[in-house]
């Protein structure tokens, strides 16, 4: 069994609703042709990220109905970045991956809030989210920052997982994290990492673009260009090539838990 994913880069429109989810369905059935079996979005991406006061009116129930709808139409899973209204009146920045029937799979709150924004606007999820199968490949997700973090990818390695999908919205002057700190996630969990961001900019951030998807050797299987291109970036996850990766380095295998500090 493989996996195509699809990774939408786009700018999207800040603050508009409708908008992003036309933007959605066109990259949902241009990368169903083009043989894509998921479509990720950027962080956020069906309301726009760094848009402050505008955020709370625009969190509605009906989102993730509204992104299953178009992945049931076109027959794609979709990973969705969008607000979730909390139980106790707050904001989660979430992800949501609904498979091609529009049945949610997983919902993921990011946990780890990255800077004043992050905390002005969005309570942090606590837990990382279990394991989910689509086509017989397992995935997990993350958002974001969360990505930085070793123990969260590794997480998910010793969890099983093929691939670790990571809608962001990195913005400059982090290019590095992008170009570099990607491939070696990728490379120390012997895991794939699809992570996608957004394009242009929003209010005072600029977003760096460079979408990639790592294999688990560390090689770049697919990569967009900065910030003034948007797209797909596609490419096949073969959890073959994640079983060889972790025979060939193992890394996962050879490690002595017992002897690593506990946390302080």
């Amino acid at each position: 069994m493989s996996l195509t994913i699809a990774g939408l880069q786009h700018a999207g429109v800040e603050g508009d609703v409708d908008a992003n989810l036309a933007i959605i369905a066109e990259a949902a059935r241009e990368a169903s042709a083009r043989g894509a079996r998921l479509l990720v979005t950027p962080e956020m991406f069906v309301t726009g990220y760094n848009i402050g006061d505008r955020l709370a009116p625009l969190v509605a129930d009906d989102l993730v109905d509204r992104v299953a709808a178009i992945a049931a139409e076109v027959g794609i899973a979709i990973a969705a970045g969008l607000p979730e209204r909390l139980p106790g009146g707050g904001i989660a920045n979430a992800v949501v991956l609904v498979d091609e029937h529009g049945e949610e799979v997983v919902r993921y709150r990011k946990t780890h809030l990255f800077g004043a924004l992050d905390r002005a606007l969005f309570e942090p999820g606590d837990r990382l989210p279990d394991p989910v199968e689509l086509d017989g490949v397992r995935l997990s997700v993350l958002i974001c920052y969360d990505v930085e973090f070793p123990e969260t990818v590794r997480a998910a390695a010793l969890a099983g997982v093929d691939a670790v999908i990571v809608p962001t919205a990195q913005m400059e002057p982090f290019g590095h994290i992008a170009e570099r700190l990607i491939p070696v996630r990728a490379w120390e969990n012997q895991i794939h990492v699809a992570y996608v961001d957004r394009s242009g900019s929003e209010g005072e951030l600029r977003y760096v673009g460079l979408s990639s998807i790592v294999g688990p050797d560390g090689e770049v299987l697919a990569r967009l260009g900065g910030t003034d291109e948007s797209g797909l970036v596609i490419a096949t996850i073969d959890p073959e090539a994640t079983r060889r990766a972790r025979a060939a380095n193992p890394y996962l295998a050879d490690r002595r838990p017992a002897l690593y500090a506990p946390e302080r």
